[in-house]
Order: C-alpha cells, then sequence, then structure tokens
C-alpha cells in the first residue's frame, strides 16, 4: 500500500503554509536546542524536513501495518483477563510499532525525551493514524495526556513520567463516571491525603475510560470534603503499576471503535500525586485536557473522512453497471465530489484551528522562561482567542461531515458497502462516537455560541475578506460577503431580542452559518495557493451558500415567542 504521507499532498501543503515560520520560530525559541541536542533542528528548512521524515514513517506504518490490521482488530477486540486489559494481536502489533519507531511524545520537550515538535505535525500524525483505524487512534493520541502533565505538573512528577510516555508507555484521562457523563462537575470518586507518606490514595468508580488500563492515568477526584461542585476537584497522576489496586471491572460492547477498550474501573486505594494546585482540577486542568482532545478528535474525524472517501471513489471506479462505471452516473459523482468537498472543508478548518493554538501554546511555554513583551502578550491573547472559537467549530463540523461521509461511502456501495466484506462498514460504526465522545456537537454549540454573539467570528471572517485570492475567486468573494451580511443580520435579530432562551434555540443555526463561511473562505485561500482545491471551494461554496440561505430565512421569519411551539411535553 501506498505511504498515508506521501499519497495525500494536501498534508505537505499545510506544511508549508505561511504561518509556519512564525511557529517554528517560537516554538524552538530561535533554535536555542540546536548544540544541545544532535537532533534539534538548527533553523526553520530544518525543522520541516524532520517533520516531513517523521511524518512519512508514521505514513509507511499505517499504511503497511495498521490499516491491514484493522478488520482483524475489529473482530478480535480487547479481553479483560483478571482484571486487566489484553489488546487484540494487531492492536499490540500497532503499538510496538509506533513506539519502536519513537513516535510517541512528538510534542514533549527533548529534555524528556520527546521531539519537541509543533501541534501540526502531531495532528497530521493524528489524522493518518485514524484514516487507518480510527480505534487505534485513541490509544496513540492519548499521548496528550502528557501535554497536561508537561503544563501544569511539578518537575518531579514530570521527571517521573514523561521519559515514560516517551518510550511508549501508554496513558488515559479517567473524567467520567456512572452519574457523571458531560456533567463533570458531579464527579464522587474520592481522594485523600495520607500526610504520613506525603501520597494521595484514589477510591470509586469510573466508567467509559477510553484506553482504561494505561499505564499512565490522569484522574479527576473529589479532594475536599463536603464539597458538590467543580470547585472541590483536583487532579491527579497515578501509576497503574499493576498491584491490582486499579480493576477493571469490564470493557463495554460498543457499536464501533472496537480495538480501543472502553473501560469501568474500579480504584481501591490507589496511589495518586498531586497535578498542579487543589481545587483546579475540573476548572483549568481539564478545561484544558479536553481542549487537546477535542483538536485530536478534530484530526480523528477528518482522517475517517479521508477513509470513507477513499473507500467510496475507489468503488465508483471500480464498480460497473450497465456497461460503465457508476463513477460516471451524475448521482454518483455529485455525491463523491461533496464528499471531497466536506473532506477539504474540515481539513482545511483542522489545520487553521491548530496553527492558533499552536501560536498560544508557544507562547505559554517561552513565557515560563521569561516575561513576554506587550506586543508578545497581545499576540498571545489574539491567538488564544482563535483558538477558542474555532476548537467547539471544528469538533463539531469535522464529527458531523465524518458521519456524513461515511453514510455517503455505504450509500456508493450499494448493497456491498451493507455488508462487512468492506471496510466502509467498519467505518461508518466507527465514525458514530466522533460526534459524541469529548463533548456532543450540542454541547460544542454551546461553546460556540458566545463568540458568534461577541463577534468573534464574524471578526475573523472579516479578517479573511482582505486576504489576497486569485482574481478567478472574486465572484465566489463577492458571494461569500454577501452570506457573511446574511450571518451578521440573523446574529443580530436573534441577540437584539435579550432572550437567553431565543440565542440558545437559533444557537446551532448561527454556529453553522459561521462555520460555513470560514471553511469557504479557508478553501479559496488555500485555492489560492495551490489549485488542486479549485474544486472543492467552488462546490463548497454551492453547498454552504444553501445552508446559509435556509438558516438565515428560518432566522428571520422566527419570532421569539414561537419557541414554546417546539416544547415537547
Amino acid at each position: 500500500m501506498s505511504n498515508y504521507f506521501s499519497n495525500n499532498p494536501a498534508l505537505k501543503f499545510q506544511l508549508s503554509h505561511p504561518l509556519m515560520q512564525k511557529i517554528i520560530t517560537l516554538r524552538e525559541q530561535n533554535f536555542i536546542e540546536k548544540d544541545k541536542y544532535d537532533y534539534a533542528p538548527r533553523d526553520f528548512e530544518d525543522t520541516i524536513d524532520n517533520y516531513e521524515r517523521v511524518l512519512e514513517i508514521i505514513g509507511e506504518i499505517c499504511s503497511d501495518i495498521i490499516a491491514p490490521n484493522a478488520d482483524d482488530v475489529d473482530k478480535e477486540g480487547p479481553q479483560v483477563i483478571g482484571n486487566r486489559v489484553k489488546y487484540a494481536r494487531g492492536t499490540q502489533e500497532n503499538h510496538e510499532a509506533l513506539a519502536q519507531a519513537g513516535l510517541y511524545g512528538m510534542c514533549l520537550p527533548r529534555q524528556y525525551g520527546g521531539l519537541n515538535f509543533s501541534l501540526i505535525p502531531y495532528i497530521m500524525g493524528g489524522e493518518m493514524v485514524s484514516r487507518a483505524d480510527a480505534g487505534f487512534a485513541n490509544i496513540w493520541g492519548l499521548q496528550d495526556c502528557a501535554e497536561t502533565i508537561a503544563e501544569f505538573a511539578d518537575e518531579n512528577i514530570k521527571a517521573e513520567f514523561l521519559p515514560r510516555v516517551c518510550l511508549g508507555e501508554t496513558c488515559s484521562m479517567d473524567l467520567t463516571e456512572p452519574d457523571a457523563g458531560s456533567d463533570l462537575q458531579a464527579v464522587q470518586l474520592k481522594a485523600t491525603y495520607n500526610e504520613h507518606d506525603d501520597m494521595w490514595y484514589l477510591n470509586g468508580v469510573k466508567r467509559f475510560i477510553t484506553n482504561g488500563d494505561a499505564n499512565i492515568k490522569l484522574v479527576l477526584a473529589r479532594s475536599e470534603d463536603g464539597s458538590t461542585d467543580g470547585r472541590g476537584l483536583s487532579y491527579f497522576v497515578a501509576d497503574n503499576n499493576f498491584d491490582h489496586t486499579i480493576k477493571v471491572r469490564r470493557i463495554e460492547n460498543k457499536l464501533g471503535i472496537k480495538g480501543s477498550p472502553t473501560c469501568e474501573l474500579v480504584f481501591t486505594n490507589t496511589p495518586a500525586k498531586l497535578v498542579g494546585t487543589r481545587r483546579m482540577g475540573l476548572i483549568k486542568y481539564v478545561m484544558s485536557l479536553m481542549n487537546g482532545a477535542r483538536l485530536g478528535v478534530g484530526g480523528q474525524s477528518v482522517g475517517v473522512s479521508q477513509a470513507a472517501y477513499d473507500e467510496a471513489i475507489a468503488y465508483a471506479r471500480d464498480r460497473k453497471q450497465f456497461g460503465k462505471a457508476i463513477i460516471e452516473f451524475p448521482a454518483v459523482y455529485e455525491m463523491l465530489s461533496i464528499m471531497k468537498a466536506k473532506l477539504d472543508a474540515s481539513r482545511a478548518l483542522l489545520y487553521e484551528t491548530t496553527r492558533f493554538v499552536d501560536v498560544y501554546k508557544a507562547y505559554e511555554a517561552i513565557e515560563a522562561t521569561r516575561k513576554l513583551t506587550p506586543e508578545e502578550r497581545a499576540d498571545y491573547k489574539d491567538y488564544q482567542r482563535l483558538a477558542d472559537a474555532f476548537t467547539p467549530v471544528l469538533k463539531m463540523f469535522s464529527s458531523e461531515f465524518a458521519n456524513q461521509n461515511a453514510y455517503d461511502s455505504i450509500q456508493v456501495h450499494g448493497g456491498s458497502g451493507f455488508m462487512k466484506d468492506y471496510a466502509c462498514e467498519r467505518i461508518y460504526r466507527d465514525a458514530r462516537i466522533l460526534t459524541i465522545y469529548e463533548g456532543t456537537s450540542q454541547l460544542q454549540t454551546v461553546a460556540a455560541i458566545r463568540h458568534v454573539t461577541t463577534g468573534n467570528y464574524l471578526k475573523q471572517i472579516r479578517e479573511y475578506e482582505t486576504q489576497p485570492i486569485n482574481p478567478e475567486f472574486h465572484s465566489l468573494k463577492k458571494k461569500l460577503v454577501a452570506m457573511t451580511n446574511l450571518f451578521e443580520n440573523a446574529t443580530k435579530k436573534v441577540v437584539d431580542a435579550k432572550n437567553p432562551e431565543y440565542i440558545d434555540f437559533h444557537a446551532r443555526r448561527l454556529v453553522e452559518m459561521a462555520g460555513h463561511i470560514i471553511m469557504c473562505y479557508l478553501l479559496v485561500i488555500d485555492a489560492s495557493r495551490d489549485d488542486m482545491f479549485r474544486k472543492s471551494a467552488e462546490i463548497y461554496h454551492k453547498f454552504a451558500d444553501v445552508e446559509i440561505r435556509k438558516h438565515a430565512t428560518f432566522i428571520i421569519n422566527f419570532e421569539a415567542e414561537q419557541v414554546d411551539k417546539y416544547r415537547i411535553a
């Protein structure tokens, strides 16, 4: 099979984005480690070369090992043996291949054995792994947990755990409980401090924990006696050293992503160490981790979209009906063109969001070593605002588009797509979780709507209006300005009503309007740099125009008092 990096020019294109120079210069702090570590880059070009070399390795492992294992992993799945998880054979093979290649801890500092990569190549790796097997991406991608340790834990904890991650030890974030799903303020797992050995001990149950029997576990627990809300929760790192203080009660029998063990866990006097400050577990650390996880699900979703599109177009070219390949029928090639436009749009949004996160995270790392200048602080705040605004839109759109593309992939296959003989059936099942975990699409709307009402999306859209594009796209830009005016007028009507319930009722429509316009601009800007995005830019514009006008018409003709008609008794 061909390499998943080299056979996808859209990935290398994203590495050439103009903002990469700034991201890498900030991340490497002007390449101060070039003489300290022999594998540290000496300049921007050297860094990009390092990124591409590593991405080639990931692409090869994905195409040659992970993708061929995916069907068997889906059938075999993990098992619970003696309260421990045993991975499927293929899962273990995937993990060992990536660990031996040094592809865990990609973004961690070099002093702990990491590569100190920016988020862009890491998210690209996640996209490729997800394209090969979305379930395994949940195991490899949980190295995100190490970023939380690196950012918030003390030096002793960093020195203890981060080198282990770089060697391939697995991670999990243990948040949800039987009675605390999305409402993490309801977490009850108890953390008790023992001053004699300066350790915390965890007792309770966690449920729906991805890769639950991981070596290194970040656990949200109630540390403050008598507390009932998020202010009584702290964050802990526990070493799952298989001493039977953490037991796997069961593995959930899931619709998809079957290679990823989703566990119910019992903690019994499990030793743990406090990460950061007491009472900040949910308020600060989990929120940071969840934003990173949502970025990761964005990459996972784009990978699934790519896999669905790959299966659909290959089948459409090969399958013949009425004397010709079905890709020659308008009903099929229109469906495929829209799938590709959604894929390219969600990928453009993924890497735009990742660039925003990369810049503000780089400033945070610099701030740990020195005080930022006023100009740097202003820049940091701007990129942090953009990252906060774009992350929920990315998670919502990319996961919804992955589901739509998986659905359409089966439709292209017809009756064959309903059979387990074809990969599109597994991809369809794997895609379904993407709009649910790490915050449902409805919760992403809740997070995003404030950026509509405060004007953050509109401000960035107007910024995109000023960017140079090829003359051939001027007519598209003119239509985009008209679409933006529809969005602005709809937003004004909803906000001016000064009715919170009315805003919430229209939130999904307003957020979708903003997202469609943003992705249209990103595609036009990308198409101005490379003609391979021209067709998707044109097709997505037509698709988005219909969606925006539909939402705008609904909002303009809908009054606040009509909300009550939608209540279900």
